[in-house]
């Protein structure tokens, strides 16, 4: 990298976010870090600043941003990284999870966007990943909720994307499948072609390279990086 620059991400504090805070930090970036937990720990362990809060709240996503400009004064990546929300029956499942659900993995990234999208205009551009789910592309009975919302999350990074490459920002969903950060089962390997689970470096290896210039070229794009469980083209 020829210049130094500032990466926001959420859910940071352990597991494929705390991956990707690791491996942009290794890269150069200077890293802005959220999470209900751990974020702290690990933006002081790179250098960075971190705080405890909740993608859910509007108000903590605020801050972060905030946090963000206040630390470096620029934000040139954002990954948009959450938890995982309720499971259960299709119409088992009540109001509030739902509710949970779009708050999580959809409510949460334009929110983000709303705040960070005027920053990146005034620089001349930036690059964003929303961390999604193989569910996306592949509904689960067993994670209705991932599965509905994520596939609007794929639709929002589309409409995003088209509407703002002219800015120069640039917006990916990464699709992960089953990763090592969960337990590993035997019935769940013989699902995935590549017969083991992915790593969580892999995810962040991935999610790094869409926010780097090699990807300069690449956007609207929802990206399966499942060891080949999705079987649609």
């Amino acid at each position: 990298m020829k210049e130094e620059k500032v990466a926001v991400v959420t859910a940071a504090g352990r597991g494929i976010g705390a991956a990707i805070a690791r491996e942009l930090a290794a890269r150069g970036f200077r890293v802005a870090l959220m999470s209900t937990s751990n974020a702290v720990e690990v933006a002081r362990e790179l250098g960075g600043v971190g705080m405890q809060g909740s993608v859910t709240r509007s108000e903590d996503l605020d801050a972060l941003v905030e946090l963000a400009m206040r630390s470096y004064g620029r934000i040139d990546a954002v990954v948009n990284n959450t938890g995982h929300p309720p499971k259960g029956d299709l119409l088992a499942l009540d109001d509030a999870s739902w509710q949970a659900g779009l708050d999580m993995l959809l409510l949460n990234v334009i929110r983000t966007m709303r705040k960070v999208t005027p920053i990146m205009q005034r620089q001349g551009g930036g690059a964003v990943v929303n961390i999604s789910s193989y569910a996306a592309a592949m509904p689960e009975q067993s994670m209705p909720v991932s599965s509905v919302f994520r596939a609007a999350l794929s639709s929002f990074t589309r409409l995003y994307a088209e509407r703002h490459a002219v800015d120069g920002i640039r917006m990916n969903s990464v699709l992960p499948g089953f990763v090592d950060s969960w337990p590993e089962t035997p019935e769940v390997v013989a699902r995935i072609p590549m017969q083991r689970f992915g790593t969580t470096q892999e995810i962040a290896q991935t999610v790094v390279f869409l926010l780097s210039d090699a990807s300069g070229y690449i956007t609207g794009q929802n990206l399966r990086v499942d060891g080949g469980i999705v079987k649609s083209v």
